[in-house]
């Protein structure tokens, strides 16, 4: 009824009068009950379980292609209304973009340059910056490793990927660290990293900073690697369904399995070193 359509911009007793309807004869006509058929009934059913088996992803052209596949023919068009109706919508991850820095490129050497074994704890970290869906928009990880034994040792995340969030991290290892000194960071040269701002704190904890060759991933190919086993083993291919609840689930990644998964070689290479250390006499702390 057309009074049900502009009952958003009029009231119901003017649109009544407009159209010699009596308002009794208006709510009645609300309150009659919905006949639904068979094959509505049939198709909603096919439409929620090609949503389901594609874990939210399908859109309704896809839809339209699997509930076709299987015998009945549907329009994707036919497939967006009973979407509509059902409350489902498809969580296919858009394309990430980053903005283009705005700040002055800076000139620091790459002193790591790929020797990654290194040789005791909290002589070089690394950190990188990624991306991750949350619903309704990008969430970005930073994160801190220790070269040593590869074991993350500080994170962070916002919905900014400025360097305030790669701070917290850096600031998280630093602290849980025990505030060593001498340490080199090595990263790529976002401007989350080489802004004044980070490199201030860089200065602050007497850290010296390392920047891979532009447009080099290798350069940090640890942390490459510490990110591609995180989308791949761990975040689902739509992303997540809120920031809430990528944070506890990256968490529990970092704590729970990739770090205790690192756990043995962790502690290989350190008794290796510490026995090592102890035949000269000196024996570092174990981290």
């Amino acid at each position: 009824m057309i009074i049900k359509k502009l009952k958003q911009s009029y009231s119901v007793k003017t649109l009544c009068e407009v159209f010699n309807v009596h308002r009794s004869s208006y709510h009645y006509w609300l309150k009659r009950p919905t006949v639904i058929n068979a094959e509505t009934v049939k198709l909603r059913s096919l439409v929620s379980e090609a949503h389901a088996a594609s874990n939210g992803s399908a859109g309704a052209r896809t839809i339209a292609d699997i509930v076709t596949n299987q015998g009945v023919k549907l329009s994707r068009y036919r497939v967006t209304k009973l979407m509509r109706t059902l409350g489902l919508v498809s969580c296919q991850v858009p394309r990430h973009r980053y903005r283009k820095a705005s700040q002055e490129h800076i000139e620091v050497p790459n002193h790591l340059g790929r020797q990654f074994a290194v040789t005791a704890p909290n002589e070089v970290w690394a950190g990188d910056v990624t991306y991750i869906w949350t619903g309704n928009r990008w969430m970005y990880l930073a994160v801190v490793i220790d070269l040593f034994a590869r074991k993350v040792i500080g994170w962070s995340m916002s919905i900014s990927p400025d360097s305030k969030l790669t701070g917290k991290a850096l600031s998280m290892a630093y602290e849980s660290r025990g505030k060593p000194k001498g340490v080199m960071f090595h990263s790529d040269q976002g401007s989350h990293y080489t802004s004044r701002k980070y490199r201030q704190l860089l200065w602050r904890f007497q850290i010296k900073q390392s920047l891979s060759r532009r447009g080099n991933c290798w350069d940090n190919a640890p942390m490459e690697r510490f990110f591609r086993s995180l989308k791949t083993e761990w975040v689902p291919t739509v992303g997540y369904r809120s920031f809430a609840e990528a944070q506890q689930e990256i968490t529990r990644y970092i704590i729970g399995y990739y770090c205790s998964g690192q756990l043995k070689l962790a502690t290989v290479l350190e008794f290796s070193q510490y026995n090592r250390s102890d035949s000269l006499g000196v024996r570092p702390p174990l981290y």
